[in-house]
Order: structure tokens, then C-alpha cells, then sequence
């Protein structure tokens, strides 16, 4: 059975990816077909949610001397041209300030052109933790694709889709820190032995504000696992329930000891700023 794989790039899902296509456009020396930049819209698929401005004007410096040297993909649509691969070349060459740019023009549907930006952009190797997994779960919910399917595209081991995509189980807050690079997928996924959205996001600023290593963060997690589970029933069925409530509306960890006639609530905080986001959430400034 014939395997589609990332080593093969492009070719791999649409033979002839690179081949030239007779069309009316004006032709250049290399096959390809120049089309004018402002007719190519973006591509509605493109699982890239953020793009390094500094290499892209570094990009564009280097297509102002030598030319675009590798044409963008596109296919067809009612207003032009829809982009399917290329986005940092066509974000160059605008900013480089062309008016026509080498073009592959394909025909291809929504399935083979979210696979083929996908693709393109695995082969990059840039695409962050959270952008790969949301493009994994396009392909999933949009093309139909098994994690087995989708390890086939992309040349990857089953075990890691399935992992990627459960960094999106993770509370919105922490997928961001993801994102922004300021907390590592190791990290994420270790936060995930944690069933409390709540505890997860407490964990995560607490082990960024201490500067723990993956290893350190997973032992961290053991023993609070540990010490959630050796507490008394009648603590964990409430006042760890609260608790968790407050730990989700101030995100950061917080105890409640109760005495013989009362107690006292500990609120955590790491940092001058993060003591002045309680102060502001308490609305004492």
C-alpha cells in the first residue's frame, strides 16, 4: 500500500506539485506562472497562527536581490487565487514590494489543501507546539483523518499526534503560554497527569516562576498528587472543593487549614507582580 509521507513533501499528496501548469498567465524562464501578487488571498487553512516578522523582512531583503527562487501554490477561486503554500514568500514578496510573483497553479480541494499547509509547515519545523496540534485536530474533524492517517501524512509516530493533541485539553491560559514558548510542550504534557483545570494552570505559573525543568516539574506534580490524595475524606469533599473555585477565579494555589473554632485561607503568589494581580483581583488597588 502506497504510504504518503513528509519526506516527500508536497509531491507526496498531489503528484506534480513542482511540475509546471499551461495556463493564459504570463509564463517565466523556469515553467512556473507569474501572477500578480494582489490577486492571491490567503489560505483559509493555514494552521500557522503566528510568523517571525524579523526573518520574514530578512526574506524580503534577500527576494529585492535574487527573486522569489521557489514559487508559491495556489489554486483557483471566484476572486482570483487562494494561497495553499507559500505564506512566508507571498508576506516577503509583498513586503519587498512585487507586483507578480512565480506561481503553481493546482486544483485541488479543502482536504488536499489542508493537508499540503500542513505539510509544508511540519517540514519547517517551526510551526509551535499548539499551532501543530490545532492543525492535527483540522485534519481530524475536517478531513476525517485516524491519528494513524494523519502519522502517515505527516511522517510522524502515532503516539506523538495523539500527545500533541492533548496539549488542547489544557485550560486556554496555558495552551497560550505554550504558544508564546514561555512554557515547553514537556512541561504541558506533564501537566496533564493533573485533572483539574484549576490545579493545571496553578502548576503552571508556579513551575515558570521557579524555573523548574521538566524532570523537577514532574516530581513536583507527584507529590502533590500525593498529598491531594492522602487527605482526609471529609476535607476532600469540601473544602478542597472550594479550594479548586478558588484557585480557578484567582489562578494560583490556595490552602484552607481549618483550626479547632476557625482557620485561615493562604493565598500563593511568585512574584511583586503576581502579589499586585491578587491585590487588583481582591480590589484592594
Amino acid at each position: 500500500m502506497h504510504r504518503k509521507v513528509l519526506g516527500r513533501g508536497l509531491e507526496a499528496l498531489i503528484p506534480g506539485a513542482g511540475a509546471a501548469t499551461a495556463t493564459s498567465e504570463a509564463k517565466n524562464g523556469s515553467g512556473t506562472t507569474e501572477i500578480l501578487v494582489e490577486d492571491v488571498g490567503p489560505n483559509p487553512h493555514q494552521p500557522r497562527l503566528q510568523f517571525d516578522e524579523e526573518a520574514i523582512q530578512e526574506l524580503a531583503a534577500s527576494i529585492k536581490v535574487s527573486g522569489v527562487l521557489q514559487p508559491i501554490l495556489v489554486r483557483r477561486s471566484r476572486d482570483g487565487y487562494e494561497l495553499v503554500a507559500g505564506e512566508r514568500r507571498l508576506r516577503a514578496a509583498k513586503l519587498a514590494g512585487l507586483v507578480r510573483i512565480p506561481a503553481v497553479i493546482r486544483d485541488v480541494d479543502d482536504r488536499e489543501m489542508l493537508e499540503m499547509a500542513l505539510v509544508e509547515n511540519v517540514q519547517r519545523e517551526d510551526l509551535n507546539p499548539i499551532e501543530e496540534a490545532k492543525a492535527y485536530q483540522a485534519l481530524q474533524a475536517q478531513a476525517k483523518l485516524t491519528h494513524e492517517q494523519i502519522s502517515d501524512r505527516v511522517g510522524k509516530q502515532r503516539v506523538s499526534i495523539t500527545n500533541t493533541l492533548r496539549l488542547l485539553s489544557l485550560p486556554v491560559e496555558v495552551q497560550d503560554l505554550v504558544s508564546r514558548g514561555t512554557l515547553t510542550a514537556g512541561h504541558a504534557r506533564t501537566l496533564l497527569s493533573l485533572d483539574n483545570p484549576g490545579d493545571q494552570l496553578v502548576v503552571a505559573r508556579y513551575v515558570m516562576s521557579k524555573g523548574f525543568s521538566v524532570r523537577r516539574t514532574e516530581a513536583y506534580i507527584r507529590r502533590r498528587v500525593r498529598r491531594q490524595h492522602s487527605r482526609p475524606s471529609t476535607r476532600a469533599s469540601a473544602v478542597a472543593e472550594w479550594e479548586t473555585k478558588l484557585q480557578q477565579r484567582f489562578s494560583t494555589r490556595v490552602s484552607i487549614r481549618r483550626g479547632r473554632k476557625g482557620g485561615k485561607i493562604e493565598f500563593e503568589f511568585y512574584s511583586d507582580e503576581d502579589l499586585e494581580r491578587l491585590f487588583e483581583a481582591w480590589g484592594v488597588i
